[in-house]
């Protein structure tokens, strides 16, 4: 018997009622989140102010480690921000209704993980004044980026896709929050106001409203695959072993939707919870999003094992020599963690009780994103340690200054996320009442096909007529 994703009894009124209640009165434990994340992102500040006084030097920052966490956690949240809005736009052009409950915060995900991975590269400058100078600007000396730091790409990368994601989720918000201006009261309906921009659901805003949507669906699977593969090629187009990589864009591009995957879980069960959205985040797509996932850690997987035997079997003996360090180096321990969090602990999404239940997958997903930023890790720093210099073999570890920074920008990306979710609906009000009304018409089409078809079969003991044989 299948599953449903949503009750289709569900009543229309009743929809607008449990999202806009959400942003009234949410459980306990968000308040206790709202804490946990304003106290990390504080001993980020801290950290950061410690660091602009005194200098790079508190960060470990030099010769041959001038990347290093920073850099590691700037790729990591490039690649968490992919799958709300690529997976979105996908499943919306293919016409999946399993994601209308949940893409909405799946979007904002995409939105406040580029927020935070731009503020790596700043600090990473050290010099934070300076950050112009990645941007292309027009200044009366005529002088211009130097459009071969990758430092630049990265700006072209960040500053285009956090654009287009913002207004991909900004555009399909526009109905939700004509709904919330209509009920609000105070500045909220003010804000909403304004933002709704005069929607009023006719038939001519709804049918340009479909069509821009669906245009930018298209424009943003394209500009997410090519925003990862330009991150990837800040490694591979330089000559360290273990970066120059051909397979290093489909290989990001996979890492990050694993990423992003596994984040959609956990704040798929943290909403769940906090908002009491039982009837709209059901547990059929819950396991939908895990099969998901378990399907792209498997082509992770196997691009790892790729790189693995194509850096062995091929003739760059430094390349090998660094390979062989990762599994029995000094970085052996996070190299094994990785391959388990991220190749071995998958396998537990393949068994429906375990994806059924949510504990275990909340753990999960979890390890899921420690083993992907474990990944980020093992790119960056074996290389640096290992090069071809041997006067340049230096086994760094991060200090307190990088661990705080990184730990906060975790509680900053919390903060943001935790916010929108009390300010926007988290769930689309008009994509749900979509998604109820066809599951109505699919279900009392198939009722009413099905007794027809029952009322032409030929009862027992009657003979066909002469005409008809």
């Amino acid at each position: 018997m299948q599953t449903k994703d949503i009750n289709e009894n569900i009543a229309w009124a009743k929809i607008n009622e449990d999202v806009l209640r959400s942003m009234e009165n949410p459980r306990m434990g968000y308040w206790v989140a709202v804490v946990c994340c304003v106290a990390m992102v504080m001993c980020a500040v801290a950290a950061e102010i410690y660091q602009y006084q005194v200098g790079m030097g508190p960060a470990n920052l030099n010769w041959p480690h001038m990347w290093d966490l920073y850099i590691a956690t700037f790729v990591f949240w490039i690649g968490m921000s992919h799958s709300g809005t690529l997976l979105s736009a996908i499943l919306h052009i293919i016409q999946a209704d399993w994601r209308k409950p949940i893409y909405r915060f799946a979007e904002a995900m995409t939105t406040f993980s580029l927020m935070t991975a731009g503020l790596f590269p700043i600090i990473h400058l050290g010099r934070v004044w300076n950050m112009y100078w990645v941007l292309p600007y027009v200044s009366d000396r005529g002088i211009w980026p130097n459009f071969r730091s990758p430092l630049v790409w990265d700006a072209f990368a960040i500053t285009t896709y956090l654009t287009s994601s913002a207004l991909f989720l900004f555009i399909g918000m526009i109905p939700d929050l004509a709904i919330c201006r209509d009920s609000a009261r105070g500045w909220r309906q003010k804000l909403y106001t304004v933002l709704s921009l005069g929607w009023q659901g006719d038939d001519r805003q709804w049918r340009n409203f479909r069509k821009i949507y669906l245009l930018m669906a298209c424009f943003l699977i394209p500009l997410a695959v090519s925003v990862h593969s330009i991150v990837s090629a800040d490694f591979a187009m330089s000559i360290m072993p273990g970066w120059h990589i051909t397979t290093f864009p489909p290989y990001f591009v996979a890492g990050a939707l694993y990423s992003g995957c596994a984040a959609i879980i956990t704040l798929f069960i943290l909403l769940r919870y906090f908002f009491r959205f039982d009837e709209y985040m059901t547990i059929p797509i819950l396991e939908k999003t895990c099969k998901l996932t378990f399907a792209i850690a498997m082509v992770w997987s196997y691009l790892n094992i790729i790189e693995f035997a194509a850096t062995w079997y091929g003739h760059d003996m430094v390349a090998k020599e660094l390979l062989i360090a990762k599994f029995v180096g000094p970085h052996a321990p996070y190299f094994w963690m990785m391959l388990f969090c991220g190749s071995v602990l998958p396998f537990t999404l393949a068994f429906e009780k375990l994806r059924r239940h949510l504990p275990t997958m909340f753990v999960v997903s979890l390890f899921l994103n420690l083993g992907m930023w474990l990944e980020r890790w093992m790119i960056v720093t074996p290389t640096l340690s290992f090069s071809y210099m041997p006067f340049a073999w230096d086994v760094m570890w991060p200090s307190m200054v990088q661990w705080a920074i990184v730990f906060g920008s975790f509680g900053w990306f919390g903060l943001l996320f935790l916010v929108f979710v009390k300010v926007f609906p988290s769930v689309s009000m008009y994509e749900v009442k979509e998604m109820v009304f066809h599951r109505r018409h699919y279900h009392s089409s198939a009722l009413a096909n099905q007794f027809h078809r029952r009322a032409s079969d030929p009862k027992p003991g009657d003979e066909p007529s002469k005409e008809g044989a």
